[in-house]
């Protein structure tokens, strides 16, 4: 390989997903990454992901909620998907990263397929998740 090809390798923009969701261990992650990471040529796409619309139209009993009461619970679970959005985009700020390429992404479904499929999609070369306090069987 020739140094051209060794610079233009380097020049190539790394994608570094964060999943992010309600948790402080997710923020704890993404500050993680932006301190450890992040760099000029990177991308960072922060990915949360919805629960399932079909998870809100049955109660625990089998029994189907109204179309106004599945509304608003899918109102409310886009409204937390934008606030967790919102909640990572501060940490940014505080850790004066407002000048990285940023994307945003909200997928629908279980999370562990989704995450899964985000990274296979969007082509990332990392991976960063903050862990819930689980042990290394429960992971």
């Amino acid at each position: 390989m020739t140094s051209l090809h060794f610079a233009e390798m380097e020049k190539k923009e790394r994608k570094i997903m964060v999943a992010v969701d309600e948790s402080q261990e997710s923020m704890h992650a993404l500050s993680w990454c932006i301190t450890n990471l992040i760099s000029e040529t990177n991308k960072l796409v922060l990915l949360y992901v919805r629960p399932p619309s079909a998870f809100y139209s049955l109660d625990a009993a089998g029994y189907n909620f109204s179309s106004d009461v599945v509304d608003a619970m899918e109102k409310y679970s886009m409204h937390l998907a934008n606030s967790v959005m919102e909640r990572a985009e501060a940490v940014c700020r505080d850790l004066n990263a407002t000048n990285i390429n940023m994307e945003r992404v909200v997928g629908v479904g279980h999370a562990k397929n989704v995450i899964c499929s985000a990274v296979k999609k969007l082509e990332a070369d990392t991976l960063v998740m903050g862990t819930h306090g689980y042990g290394f069987f429960k992971r």
